[in-house]
């Protein structure tokens, strides 16, 4: 599958020619990711970081032009990023913003003195940082020209052949990316002889990067067991992400198991599962088009998008295949009942969607934004809100026994999220807050 990628230099989009010359330059990373994101993982990359491009004075000393974009992005979708991580704290820290992964490239590698005494990894980095983070968040880069290791923003050899390096790295990592240098940003096409032989070497996922500018380089890196991460092929416009993520699709296993289809399972953004139906090539375009999730119903032999007569359609958010590319995942909105019974998904009977956080919070937004008459909701004023909550507080501090401490919790949360419309802060929001202290 596809991994795009969005380089970041001085705080723009940009695309290089052998991560040098500048070809394009865009700003606009916030539509960026949030169309990559909904066909797969992106890369983001701090150009700057990986060149040295840091600021030394003030209070951003440290950091980089690209920093606060960077973290922007970094929740918007399911993000590995990279580009001059140095040490462990930095890792860290990106992890803790949301960076499902971080890619270690130069830092990997022992120093030149160790290289010239044979050592190959820089090993004490790499245990602290498994140690840390973990091998499962930790991708290395197996970057090269001609087959040889580069470091330093691929300024310098490493002397150290790719195949050896790979082996190496692999111990410490959950996945390669190999960017092959020579063709990066050229729109020539890969090495996909060295591919084929870094694939063969190591056990781990490989991602392939540089030069990749075809459709079917896609595919047959696909059929190799290799993800490909696009940059340049993808402003340029000369490969598109839905023709790669249904390409990519395991239609062998598909004709064999289930009549041509691809089994589509519906869940909702705060993870209930809704519904499942199956889809072929017909119905991922449409679903692409109009963002409503759209099958081919194997009863009547048509194409049919959920909601289309009821009205209750499934708009999608994004979609992730599974790891032998045969079933789709598919994040959606629902609006309205998801089964035909009335009930809100096709595995239970209830008629609405199961209480939660979100829910509660949309509810009363929706009160505040459009007061009925005689709704308590919409008379709580900012000072009153905030008094309840401390009253509220205290009645659950003081509350006996199982039943009155669920009854004063309720109360509370009420309030809470009243506070939280008032104030434009969402769940989603603190929960990131709540997971980035997990990580710190």
């Amino acid at each position: 599958m596809v991994i795009s990628s969005i380089d970041l230099k001085n705080g723009k989009v940009v695309q290089l020619k052998n991560g040098k010359d500048l070809v394009l330059e865009r700003d606009d990373a916030e539509s960026l990711i949030e169309n990559f994101n909904f066909f797969g993982e992106v890369a983001i990359i701090d150009l700057d970081a990986a060149l040295g491009n840091i600021i030394q004075e003030g209070k951003h000393r440290g950091t980089t032009a690209n920093t606060e974009l960077l973290k922007s992005l970094l929740r918007k979708g399911n993000v590995r990023v990279g580009g001059g991580i140095k040490d462990v704290k930095k890792a860290k820290e990106l992890i803790s913003l949301g960076a499902e992964k971080v890619i270690i490239g130069s830092a990997a590698w022992a120093s030149a003195d160790d290289r010239a005494n044979g050592k190959i990894l820089n090993t004490e980095f790499l245990d602290e940082l498994v140690k840390t983070i973990g091998k499962q968040r930790i991708i290395i880069s197996v970057d090269a020209i001609h087959g040889d290791i580069v470091v330093k923003g691929w300024t310098e050899t490493a002397g150290i052949p790719l195949l050896e390096g790979a082996k190496e790295a692999e111990k410490y990592a959950s996945e390669l990316l190999f960017t092959c240098v020579e063709k990066e940003g050229c729109m020539s096409g890969t090495d996909m002889e060295q591919a084929k032989k870094l694939r063969e070497a190591v056990k781990c996922r490989i991602v392939v990067a540089g030069g990749v500018s075809t459709l079917e380089e896609v595919v047959a890196l696909e059929k190799m067991g290799c993800d490909v991460q696009l940059g340049m092929a993808l402003y340029t416009e000369k490969v598109f992400l839905d023709e790669c993520f249904t390409e990519c699709l395991n239609w062998e296993k598909a004709a064999e198991t289930s009549g041509g289809l691809i089994p589509v399972i519906a869940q909702s953004t705060s993870g209930e599962v809704l519904m499942m139906g199956y889809a072929n090539k017909e119905a991922f375009a449409k679903t692409f088009k109009t963002k409503k999730l759209t099958f081919w119903s194997r009863t009547r032999n048509v194409l049919w998008t959920k909601g289309e007569n009821s009205g209750n359609f499934l708009e999608v958010k994004k979609l992730r295949v599974d790891c032998d590319r045969d079933t789709i995942l598919a994040t959606v909105v629902p609006h309205g009942p998801v089964c035909h019974t009335g009930s809100w998904t096709c595995f239970n009977a209830e008629a609405d969607a199961s209480s939660t956080m979100e829910r509660l919070y949309e509810t009363l937004a929706g009160r505040l934004a459009n007061p009925t008459p005689g709704s308590y909701t919409a008379s709580l004023d900012d000072k009153r809100v905030r008094e309840k909550i401390e009253e509220e507080a205290e009645e659950v501090t003081e509350a006996e026994g199982k039943e009155e401490v669920i009854w004063e919790c309720a109360d509370l949360l009420y309030f809470l999220n009243v506070l939280m419309c008032k104030e434009n802060v969402t769940w989603k929001e603190v929960m990131d807050e709540l997971d980035r202290r997990h990580k710190k």
